[in-house]
């Protein structure tokens, strides 16, 4: 329950909001003045402080200086019927989260609340994070012990506190929007927005409504002017994922923004001034792009102003069974299923397969394997994974990288399937939901395997 501190002179305007605070079911205390408001705030945290400008002794705005002095999380929202733009201003600059003319609608006061009990517990959360990654960074790293993994955390640290562009480079599921959160949460952006989109999830015509945003009547279904992301990241930072599927027009918008800090919506004809970190991810050669034509050189080096390639998880084996512990830490909790530990066989296992799915191909095996543990330990019989074949390896003489990864990917893909199947005994609904994916697309792809589940 929350708890709100209403501090006025007022008897009947006390007892009036603290008994509309009550229904409302907030935890509610009152004082008449500053002084007492000041005593209860040092001998118990309140989520938010309610308080009148003018009091007898001690006015509103010393009490508010006093309390961020005590705790500069502390949400404070200011009433007067004295109000003005000046007192307003005055009280915002202090840390006041809003200011509240009387008489007001008891309506409005309920909103205000629940906006300041969420910022107060949004800044928790990014003080948390903030601790929790200035301690993998500053001691060893995000998760990994490996110098690969050090040498990418030493970088993150570097350019986090300037407002450089930074380039994420490396296969999908290596974690470089984990890296990219990290870039914000470690830079002086942190308190601001923290904006993603996924490039190559979105059709053009969305994404650049989504990206840029748009004037009302625009095109068809526009009613009501949209605002883009770019907009909504304004003093923040924003990550574009997968920015080397970007369409070549897009790609022109998005090198003026970086070029002019300006933004224009679709269909207006107003240049909007944005203040915006940019931190872009792809997992394809944007050089290779550029000489194909796919990818704008000059936003290519607009872009990789300071580049950080993160390794692929075959790369760096021994974060392996740190990675394996981590997650099946993580998914005994949120499944309550106590401590459970990796066997020997298993660790060995996870050690030797090449992971073409990387970090997230692993807490995937490891979130299923849980799942499917029924003791203390999870061993290689709970792990969806076999170790390749050489022929697997090689697949042809010639063979390029691109089709031994899409046959290896395919063969395990298979191999996956065939196995989840056989332990829920042919059950298809089982299958999918132990696999993540819809009924559809798993009887799709036993039709393209040629996999015949009734004979598994």
């Amino acid at each position: 329950m929350a708890s709100v501190l209403i501090v006025d002179d007022k008897d009947s305007l006390r007892d009036m909001l603290a008994k509309t605070l009550s229904l409302e079911g907030y935890e509610v205390e009152t004082a008449s003045d500053g002084e007492d408001a000041l005593r209860m705030a040092d001998s118990r945290r309140f989520d938010v402080v309610l308080t009148d400008l003018k009091l007898p002794s001690m006015d509103g705005i010393e009490v508010l200086s006093r309390l961020k002095e005590m705790d500069p999380s502390q949400e404070v929202i200011m009433m007067t019927a004295f109000g003005t733009i000046e007192t307003a201003v005055h009280a915002i600059k202090l840390g006041a989260f809003d200011f509240l003319t009387k008489p007001f609608d008891p309506q409005h006061l309920t909103l205000l609340l629940n906006r300041a009990l969420e910022s107060r517990r949004l800044a928790a959360e990014n003080v948390l994070l903030r601790e929790e990654l200035s301690l993998r960074l500053g001691s060893t790293d995000i998760i990994g012990t490996s110098s690969g993994i050090r040498e990418v955390a030493d970088l993150v640290r570097k350019v986090a506190n300037s407002d450089s562009t930074v380039l994420l480079v490396g296969e999908s599921g290596t974690g470089k929007e984990l890296f990219a959160r990290a870039i914000h949460m470690l830079s002086g952006r942190h308190k601001r927005a923290y904006v993603t989109i996924n490039c190559a999830a979105i059709p053009r015509e969305l994404l650049e409504n989504e990206l840029f945003g748009s004037e009302r009547g625009a095109f068809t279904g526009a009613v009501a002017r949209k605002i883009g992301k770019f907009e909504v990241a304004d003093g923040g930072t924003i990550f574009l994922d997968e920015v080397g599927d970007l369409e070549l027009s897009l790609q022109a918008k998005i090198l003026r923004v970086l070029q002019e800090r300006q933004i224009e919506r679709l269909g207006g004809n107003k240049p909007v001034d944005v203040d915006v970190r940019v931190i872009a991810a792809t997992n394809l050669d944007l050089a290779a792009g550029i000489q194909a034509g796919k990818f704008r050189e000059d936003l290519y080096y607009r872009l990789s102003v300071f580049p950080v390639t993160v390794p692929p998880l075959r790369e760096r084996p021994e974060d392996i069974p740190v990675l394996a512990d981590h997650f099946v830490k993580k998914y005994a909790s949120e499944m309550k299923k106590g401590e459970v530990r990796l066997n020997a066989e298993a660790r060995d296992l996870l050690c030797k397969y090449h992971w073409p799915g990387n970090v997230r191909e692993l807490e995937n095996t490891i979130e299923r394997a849980m799942i499917l543990c029924e003791r203390r330990t999870i061993g290689p019989e709970q792990l969806a994974i076999r170790l390749r074949t050489s022929e697997e390896i090689v697949l042809r003489d010639g063979a390029g990288l691109k089709e031994i990864g899409q046959n290896a990917a395919a063969r395990a893909e298979r191999a996956t399937i065939v196995r989840v199947l056989k332990e829920t005994r042919g059950n298809k609904r089982k299958a999918a939901a132990v696999l993540k994916v819809d009924y559809t697309t798993l009887f799709e792809k036993l039709k393209r395997y040629e996999i015949d589940y009734r004979s598994l």
